[in-house]
């Protein structure tokens, strides 16, 4: 069982699919791994650590030759592994909403594309999960950023030439990384609060130390919604939310925007009008630009400016701590790859809950029910 790791092709893309940690674990099961040569320089990996750890090093055709499974952080483009065989996994994020084309050439090239996106939200496969540890990530980075980009301080300072008061800062959307960013703002001693559509995470932000702010007239999503995800809400909902956020937004000097509807283009948050009421020098940070933005007026890629309030739209922001989000990437995919490691096949072999789940090609086809309807 051959296992290839692969240099990350996409623009920006420093982190990589595996570490000398799981090379040495997945060594154990008995695969053997190929991993191209440079693939974990941007991640601070060097090739020596990789071959110290039992990896062969080489250029991409020799780690794909042969090789049963293809491991990546994104999707490769199809014609920089047309040497795969077919009926090789290939498990990666894939985007495949986003990347549908991508999908039908790995199925035309006879590849088993696995979406670890696609992982289900179950209690067995919390290890697995790649939205997750690398959305934590990002809701840590986002309040450094916005800190970065903040022309004052966070916390409440106290001095002999006066006080300086604590920043306020304002997470909308309690998921991983609405939570971690509430818990760092913290840390940095803001004043937080937060929001979100689903009527569970009241607790949570509470147990954090934060206000919650939700509409109580109008009834959200009770429990965690589809998968653990929110949903599209009513009109009447939205329509108090945005009168409820209006209020709030205007008194806030930090705010951070995570929320996303897989499959579909994330839900506007605040609109142009709302920013204009916000203090100048305030900033919001949209981790969700890269689907559509929650707020009106980010760029994807650009910190820009509006009515004196910064606005932060970096892209791929786990890849801004690759070193880490790295490690965490690697370990889903170890964890995914021996929770189905079969001893006496000598390769993992999928039970259908999952592998109904994650595949997206099988056979040349498309095989994903997400996909087909």
């Amino acid at each position: 069982m051959k296992i290839a790791v692969l240099k990350e092709g996409a623009a920006g893309e420093r982190r990589v699919s595996a570490t000398p940690e799981t090379v040495k674990k997945l060594t154990a099961l008995g695969a053997s791994l190929a991993v191209e040569s440079g693939a974990g320089a941007t991640a601070t990996i060097a090739d020596d650590a990789y071959a110290a750890a039992g990896a062969t090093i080489g250029d991409r055709a020799a780690v794909l030759a042969d090789a049963d499974i293809i491991l990546g952080v994104q999707g490769p483009e199809p014609a920089s592994i047309a040497g795969a065989k077919a009926g090789a996994w290939l498990v990666a994020g894939l985007n495949p909403f986003g990347e549908r084309a991508r999908v039908d050439a790995y199925a035309a090239a006879g590849l088993e594309a696995l979406a670890m996106e696609f992982m289900p939200r179950i209690t067995r496969a919390q290890s697995m999960d790649i939205l997750s540890s690398q959305s934590n990530l990002s809701g840590y980075k986002a309040v450094l950023d916005a800190a970065a980009e903040y022309g004052r301080a966070f916390p409440m300072m106290m001095t002999a030439a006066g006080t300086i008061s604590a920043a306020k800062a304002f997470v909308m959307g309690v998921g991983v990384a609405g939570l971690q960013a509430i818990a760092t703002a913290r840390r940095l001693g803001a004043q937080v609060s937060a929001t979100d559509v689903r009527a569970a995470t009241k607790e949570q932000i509470e147990s954090l130390g934060a206000k919650a702010i939700f509409v109580e007239q109008v009834k959200g999503i009770e429990g965690e919604g589809t998968g653990g995800y929110a949903t599209e809400m009513s009109d009447e909902y939205k329509a108090a939310q945005a009168a409820l956020v209006s209020g709030h937004i205007a008194k806030q000097d930090i705010v951070i925007t995570t929320a996303l509807i897989p499959g579909r283009p994330a839900p506007r948050l605040i609109t142009d009008a709302q920013i204009a009421t916000m203090k100048p020098g305030s900033v919001i940070v949209d981790l969700a630009v890269e689907q559509g933005g929650n707020v009106e007026g980010a760029v994807a890629g650009e910190v820009v400016e509006r009515h004196g309030v910064k606005i932060v739209g970096h892209r791929n922001v786990p890849s801004r701590l690759a070193a880490d989000t790295s490690a965490l990437f690697a370990r889903n995919l170890y964890n995914f790859l021996s929770a189905f490691w079969d001893k006496e096949t000598g390769k993992p072999i999928l039970d259908d809950e999952i592998g109904n789940a994650i595949r997206l090609t099988k056979d040349g086809k498309v095989v994903n029910e997400r996909l087909l309807g």
